[in-house]
C-alpha cells in the first residue's frame, strides 16, 4: 500500500478513535510554513496537538520512535503558530500527543494513544 494512502487512513482511524473517546476534532492537517500538525483536538480544558504515525510492521521501529526530537520541535513551533492565529496563547492547557496506528494483516487498526508524549 502507498505510504500516503496508509498515512491518510491512519489519520482517519486516529480521528475516529479520538471522537469515540470524547475529543472534539478542531482541525485536521493544520499547515503553516514551519510545519504541520495532523490533528488538533480538544477534550475538556485541554487542547491536544496530535501527531499520527501509521505502520504496517515494526521493520523501521515503533511509530512513536519516528517522532524524533527535530520533529517534536517542528510540531511545537506549529502549535505556537496555531495558538497565535487564534489568540489562544496562555488561554488553554496544551498537550502534545502521539497516536500510533498499527495496520494488522487482516486490515484492522490497532490504536495506541500516548497523551503527553513530549513537552515544550
Amino acid at each position: 500500500m502507498n505510504n500516503k494512502i496508509l498515512g491518510s487512513q491512519g489519520e482517519q482511524a486516529a480521528a475516529d478513535y479520538l471522537s469515540r473517546h470524547g475529543y472534539e476534532i478542531c482541525v485536521r492537517n493544520f499547515r503553516v510554513p514551519v510545519g504541520e500538525i495532523d490533528i488538533v483536538a480538544s477534550c475538556g480544558e485541554v487542547l491536544a496537538f496530535v501527531e499520527v504515525k501509521t505502520r504496517s510492521g515494526l521493520r523501521f521501529g515503533t511509530p512513536a520512535q519516528a517522532v524524533t526530537y527535530a520533529k517534536q520541535k517542528k510540531i511545537i513551533q506549529t502549535a505556537r503558530w496555531f495558538l497565535r492565529q487564534r489568540h489562544l496563547e496562555d488561554k488553554c492547557l496544551c498537550r502534545f500527543d502521539v497516536i500510533e496506528v498499527y495496520v494488522r494483516p487482516n486490515g484492522q487498526y490497532e490504536i495506541c494513544h500516548i497523551p503527553g508524549a513530549f513537552e515544550t
